[in-house]
């Protein structure tokens, strides 16, 4: 088993809601690909000793980049969902815990990289997590509201997403077997009874989704370098 620790991206996705021809992880945001600044930022860390990035069968444009050529950046098959891909590229994972992060999510700082992994020996797992901050309401299916939900305790779950490799592939698999619907690791974990940490983080992790999206993370890319100056 590796010392350090691998981190799984799934990018095997095409992000119909961006209306782009391009998958939204090849978009160009800040002088380089979305999924550049995302596997480069993760890779920057010093826990983290390599990426395994799942790639869809008909992905023309991951070869382009030099990330396919990076000598700690391993390539696995993508799957129909997020799930099948992060078990595939858990196959490649030798270290003993494992981070899966969103492909699109380039504007993790390293502050909450580092207080992810100050638990990341924790036998539950742990998360990024931001707190709800605005009211929440649910909705009756036709449009209207049914009801006003209380925030507290309510938390947007974030990546990465930190567990032990050989549980979580198990566990992921056992999920997939039951056709239990996973739409995060954090998910399957549950399912399967754990009860994952949370752990704070700042709420301009944001998950590039929609075309608006990317003119925000370019805008936080920007303020953080420059406050590094």
């Amino acid at each position: 088993m590796s010392r350090g620790i691998t981190a799984v991206v799934p990018a095997a996705g095409v992000g119909r809601r961006m209306a782009s021809v391009v998958p939204k992880q090849y978009l160009s945001l800040a002088g380089r690909t979305v999924l550049e600044h995302t596997v480069l930022g993760l890779l920057e860390h010093p826990a983290i000793d390599r990426v395994v990035v799942a790639i869809g069968a008909e992905d023309a444009w991951f070869g382009e980049l030099g990330l396919a050529r990076h000598p700690r950046i391993r390539r696995a098959p993508g799957g129909r969902e997020r799930a099948d891909s992060v078990l595939n590229a858990l196959a490649l994972v030798e270290s003993r815990r494992v981070l899966v992060h969103d492909a699109a999510r380039p504007c993790l700082h390293p502050a909450d990289l580092d207080a992810l992994l100050a638990v990341a020996d924790h036998p539950q797992g742990a998360i990024l997590a931001c707190r709800v901050r605005d009211t929440m309401k649910r909705g009756d299916g036709r449009g209207a509201i049914a009801e006003s939900v209380p925030r507290e305790e309510l938390w947007h779950a974030l990546t990465p997403q930190c567990f032990d490799t050989g549980v979580l592939r198990r566990v992921l698999a056992d999920a997939l077997a039951a056709g239990q619907a996973v739409t995060d690791e954090a998910s399957a974990m549950e399912w399967a009874g754990f009860h994952p940490l949370l752990v704070e983080g700042r709420a301009d992790n944001i998950k590039i989704t929609r075309p608006e999206d990317l003119a925000l993370a370019e805008f936080f890319l920007q303020q953080r370098q420059e406050s590094n100056r």
